[in-house]
């Protein structure tokens, strides 16, 4: 009977490895025409909605010309915008790093009391408008807010300042690590772990050289998507900084004021700025799932 069940559990892995040929298959078969109009169709819309506002940026940066473009980016206040978001993103990134592994260990790895709402508190700033998370953290700290004598009278700032911005990009981008850890740790299950500790590891060593081994890829994503996604942040940003011009204003808070005072190829030099922080994370995107493609091949091969 074991004989049997292994030969079945064998096949059954085989078929799953054997390569499939979905052009025999009636449902994926369309005329080449149509083929030829999706393809198009999906060109268009990347050229039209991607490639042509990405290329109008840089354009418009270096349409007057090299000197314009290096002065607009060295500006005291564009250079204090640059220091204020990576200092944000700075500080957020690794703080979300280590709520991300944490969360995301104790949901995939352990059953507890509480654990779906860990997962509903997770989600919870992708439902939650950026404005509404920065008005939260006014009502909160702010003057009028129950702490907010205290603060005032202490000379404590954290509206308006950067403690505020810094509070206000960790909320927007704390899902990012958790979120792409959580499915990957499940999928991973529990086996190498639960083998390490019988072995006498203890939970440190398991997790150094067991776990983290296993999810480094995944992890590295989403720290490029936390990243991006704290350098970029306006909407919470705009809400705490005060809008105080070389002092509280990041990147895409700068943009904002040069643009609104007619000055075009400031706004899109500073602009450009963010756009390739874009595309850089792009290709380590690519890069690092071109990676962990390949580390899964290999594994399977091995």
């Amino acid at each position: 009977m074991a004989a049997a069940t292994a030969s079945l559990n064998a096949a059954h892995l085989a078929s799953l490895a054997a390569p499939r040929h979905y052009e025999d298959n009636p449902a994926t078969r369309d005329t080449p025409w149509i083929k030829w109009m999706i393809l198009t169709l999906s060109l268009l819309f990347f050229a039209g909605f991607l490639l042509l506002p990405l290329a109008t940026v840089f354009v418009e940066a270096f349409k007057k010309g090299w000197d314009v473009y290096l002065a607009a980016i060295s500006e005291d206040d564009a250079l204090s915008a640059i220091r204020l978001t990576l200092i944000a993103a700075l500080i957020a990134v690794p703080m979300n790093l280590v709520f991300g592994i944490s969360a995301a260990w104790a949901i995939a790895k352990f059953e507890f009391r509480g654990k779906q709402l860990l997962i509903t508190l997770i989600d919870l700033p992708f439902s939650v408008s950026p404005v509404v998370a920065g008005l939260i953290y006014v009502l909160l700290f702010g003057a009028q807010s129950w702490v907010g004598p205290w603060l005032i009278e202490h000379d404590l700032k954290i509206m308006f300042a950067v403690p505020g911005i810094v509070l206000a990009t960790i909320f927007v981008t704390f899902p990012f690590i958790a979120r792409e850890l959580i499915p990957l740790m499940q999928a991973q299950g529990k086996d190498e772990e639960e083998a390490a500790i019988v072995l006498g590891a203890s939970g440190l060593q398991t997790f150094w050289h067991v776990t983290l081994p296993n999810i480094k890829w995944g992890l590295l994503y989403g720290v490029i998507l936390c990243n991006a996604r704290a350098m970029g942040e306006f909407g919470a940003v705009s809400v705490v900084s005060g809008h105080i011009r070389g002092v509280t204003n990041t990147m895409p808070l700068q943009i904002e004021i040069l643009y609104n005072e007619y000055q075009f190829a400031a706004a899109f030099a500073v602009a450009s700025l963010l756009a390739l922080l874009a595309l850089v994370t792009l290709v380590l995107k690519t890069y690092i799932e071109w990676q962990a493609a390949r580390s899964a091949r290999d594994s399977q091969q091995g």
